[in-house]
């Protein structure tokens, strides 16, 4: 069976500077970017914000859960996976200035391979970190889930 650590070998992976997980940015010109995205074992995506949209594509390993909230106070909970019966997408959109964190649920591999696209192109000065008090006073009753993905508070 591969492991992450095949994954991040072989698709030349490193540590992601602010979210988490592994990753490589795969394309960049001015209109957009595109990344592999790797999390394996506890690691998750931390809460985050970005002004434009990232589409996210499943590739391989276990399904990953994901967090959306919106403005006005609605929560999505997705989950990318090749499951379609349960439920899974292979693909999904976070739209512009939705917070939105990750992880991988439990599986055979321990870690999930997304790819996130992004038109206009991702920076880092555009990226807002979450913080746990401010999301759940905003989005109340996912206390659980928020502390999983705001590890720093």
């Amino acid at each position: 069976m591969t492991t992450a650590a095949d994954v991040i070998r072989v698709l030349a992976l490193a540590p992601h500077p602010v979210e988490g997980g592994h990753f490589r940015e795969t394309h960049r010109d001015e209109r957009g970017t595109a990344i592999y995205y790797l999390l394996a074992g506890d690691a998750v995506s931390e809460m985050h914000r970005l002004p434009g949209a990232e589409v996210f594509h499943w590739y391989a390993g276990d399904p990953l859960r994901m967090l959306q909230l919106h403005p006005g106070g609605r929560v999505e909970v997705l989950t990318l996976g090749s499951d379609l019966a349960a439920g899974q997408v292979p693909q999904l959109v976070v739209p512009g200035g939705v917070w939105q964190g990750s992880h991988p649920l439990p599986g055979p591999h321990g870690w999930v391979l997304v790819g996130a696209t992004m038109a206009p192109a991702f920076r880092y000065e555009d990226y807002a970190t979450g913080k746990r008090n401010e999301l759940a006073s905003g989005w109340p009753g996912w206390d659980e889930l928020l502390t999983r993905l705001t590890p720093k508070g």
